[in-house]
């Protein structure tokens, strides 16, 4: 074991871990709780999520997905980037009550931005709900204008799909969904 890999947080007993050539996904642990209240809190990151909020809000954010994955069994993963252990985002599958439909999202810390992190770490998690959780198709909610997301979407292999609308209290905000098939996703894997 390396000294980086010995200064990694505390592995969660909730769910799996996922590494990928440079990350490692895991759900979120008590001392993911600082990181996740600085991602909260970027502006830029937190944009096309509903934008910044107040670490108590933040607070119940984390729980609410800790709690996920106690009761579902899945949600969003804690993004680690392996080389320094540092917290850098979180990527995962979620599906929120009212929800259109089952989802990958990810959200990085924008200092991140730009080195393939959201990409790297989505195709570990779409590879995931497909193999693991046999998930028959997988949607991403998208903003319009929120052109990085739709190139993550295009990375993994998603195509836009058509308008839709999300549950209150975000059923004011314009979102488009992305998403593709268990099929086309492994179609997609036999020809890369």
């Amino acid at each position: 074991m390396t000294d980086t890999q010995k200064s990694l947080p505390l592995l969660s007993k909730l769910g799996p871990s996922l590494e990928t050539k440079r990350l490692i996904l895991r759900p979120p642990v008590e001392e993911d709780f600082p990181y996740f209240c600085a991602f909260h809190r970027d502006e830029l990151a937190m944009k096309h999520l509903g934008g910044v909020t107040a670490d108590a809000i933040t607070w119940r954010a984390m729980r609410s997905i800790a709690g996920a994955w106690a009761l579902d069994g899945f949600h969003m993963f804690s993004v680690l980037y392996k080389e320094t252990g540092e917290w850098i985002g979180r990527v995962g599958p979620l599906y929120p009550h009212g929800w259109p439909d089952r989802e990958v999202g990810w959200g990085i810390l924008s200092s991140h931005w730009g080195q393939g992190f959201a990409r790297e770490a989505s195709l570990a998690a779409m590879t995931y709900v497909f193999e693991a959780l046999n998930w028959v198709h997988v949607i991403h909610t998208i903003a319009p204008d929120n052109e990085a997301s739709q190139s993550v979407a295009k990375f993994v292999g998603s195509h836009y799909i058509r308008p839709t609308q999300l549950p209150e209290p975000y059923q004011n905000v314009a979102v488009e969904m992305w998403g593709q098939s268990r099929e086309d996703w492994f179609k997609g894997r036999s020809q890369a």
